[in-house]
């Protein structure tokens, strides 16, 4: 059975808040089913990130842990799945371009479902795979040594992170993806996430970069949410941190909101 099969029948108009909820719901189910079956998204979201933890931790885990006084998991595993989560949500804006050049959006449009319901779905289905791949990253690093050492209310704060910068990242991402229809600039999104990541706190502790590099390396988004996250798990400062992530994230969406609205309900009538 078709996933637009599914859809409720709608006996009245269907730009009603009634309709919503369970649009969103199998729409968000469709977009899940069609991450998961997707090697892509599953290798640059979840095994990507997960074999590049166990590298960096069996190449510099120990020097790091040396140099900084602290076990290195609590930098790389942060870092790491903060990785798998830009990573998802690149492949998920290539899944998306698919969709807008296979006409798939158009047929959504004419369908009897509310308008909002496919770009809500998307917004859901990628918190559910932001935490999804956070959960993985964090069982990989526990099965490395990582321990959440601040309680379980502070854990479970560890995970609220990754969700906050995830939806921020891929707000940006989809503005991108429904404007362009070159995947040109999705890879230049990518290079500048892996800039991010070997520019972080997480990477290598901030007094082995030279001294120009410092203030840059310390105040950009992802350095602020893996000292937050370092903070929630190993102890540490976490309001500094948390703040500057919440208006780095917060920015972010604020920002590329309204251009991925306007986008996605333009790639919907293409």
């Amino acid at each position: 059975m078709t996933v637009t099969s599914q859809m409720p029948r709608a006996s009245g108009p269907t730009e009603t808040l009634r309709l919503v909820v369970p649009q969103t719901l199998i729409q968000t189910q469709r977009l899940l089913l069609r991450w998961w079956r997707d090697p892509l998204t599953v290798v640059q979201s979840l095994i990507f990130p997960a074999l590049l933890l166990v590298m960096l931790n069996t190449v510099l885990g120990k020097q790091i842990s040396a140099a900084s006084g602290m076990n290195a998991l609590y930098g790389s595993v942060p870092m790491v799945a903060l990785v798998g989560v830009m990573s998802g949500s690149l492949a998920g804006a290539v899944t998306l371009g698919r969709e807008r050049d296979d006409g798939l959006l158009a047929r959504f449009w004419v369908l009897p479902v509310h308008r909002a319901s496919g770009l809500a779905a998307r917004i859901l289905a990628e918190g559910v795979r932001i935490l999804l791949c956070t959960a993985v990253m964090f069982a990989v690093g526990t099965a490395l040594g990582f321990r959440f050492e601040q309680g379980f209310l502070a854990g479970v704060a560890l995970f609220g992170v990754p969700l906050m910068f995830g939806l921020g990242f891929a707000t940006l991402v989809t503005a991108v993806a429904t404007y362009s229809a070159k995947a040109a600039l999705v890879e230049a999104i990518s290079l500048g996430s892996s800039l991010l990541m070997f520019f972080s706190t997480g990477f290598v502790p901030l007094a082995a970069y030279p001294g120009w590099a410092q203030p840059i390396v310390a105040n950009q988004p992802m350095s602020h949410a893996i000292d937050a996250m370092r903070g929630l798990s190993a102890g540490g400062p976490v309001r500094g941190p948390l703040l500057a992530t919440t208006a780095w994230s917060l920015g972010t969406i604020v920002v590329f909101a309204i251009p991925a609205v306007f986008g996605y309900r333009r790639a919907s009538r293409a």
